[in-house]
């Protein structure tokens, strides 16, 4: 359980409490896993059970995530700020989102089922410093463009720094699939 709430206490840090959305709001494609979950062992010291789908979930949830950022550019660079504003309130969230499944079912599991693997388990330890890092500055652009909607001048630089949270985002989403997603195995 203290771990559970050390995460917690690490997402409310990084992402400020946020209210809960209706169940009509959840990102497309997002569905339960908790049956999923039953389907492989535990990883050592910890109740994280192997989920044959969540790899594929968070596939879907980059291409999701993808499918927004580019929503996003069209409506600022179109002027649509309000949109853009909208859009990138939702991006908050489904990526808030993403990162807690990633973070308690991806990274906790890896780094208890690698742990005896020094090569792998550093490598888990380095992607999921990268990407504290990468999401405590993605959380920053986002609260920093907020309030596009009623801030015009902000647009232009929204735009250019827009670009480059992109790359950093794709960069790292292709590392993770290419590179981390594959260590992910049941337990055994």
């Amino acid at each position: 359980m203290l771990v559970a709430e050390m995460l917690m206490f690490f997402l409310d840090w990084l992402f400020g409490k946020r209210q809960a959305r209706s169940a009509a709001a959840a990102p497309a494609g997002r569905e339960d896993l908790s049956a999923a979950a039953q389907a492989g062992g535990c990883a050592p010291g910890t109740s994280i059970r192997y989920s044959p789908e969540l790899i594929d979930r968070l596939v879907r949830d980059h291409r999701s995530l993808f499918d927004r950022f580019g929503a996003i550019r069209s409506a600022a660079r179109e002027g649509r700020l309000k949109e853009a504003e909208a859009l990138l309130d939702r991006f908050r969230a489904d990526l808030h989102d993403h990162l807690l499944v990633e973070n308690v079912r991806l990274y906790v599991y890896l780094e208890h089922a690698l742990a005896n693997d020094p090569v792998s388990h550093a490598l888990i330890r380095e992607f999921r410093h990268d990407m504290d890092e990468i999401g405590r500055n993605v959380v920053a652009f986002l609260a920093r463009y907020a309030q596009i909607g009623s801030s015009p001048a902000l647009a232009e630089a929204f735009v250019a720094e827009f670009d480059v949270v992109g790359k950093v985002l794709a960069d790292r989403i292709k590392r993770e699939e290419e590179v981390l997603y594959p260590l992910y195995a049941p337990v055994g």
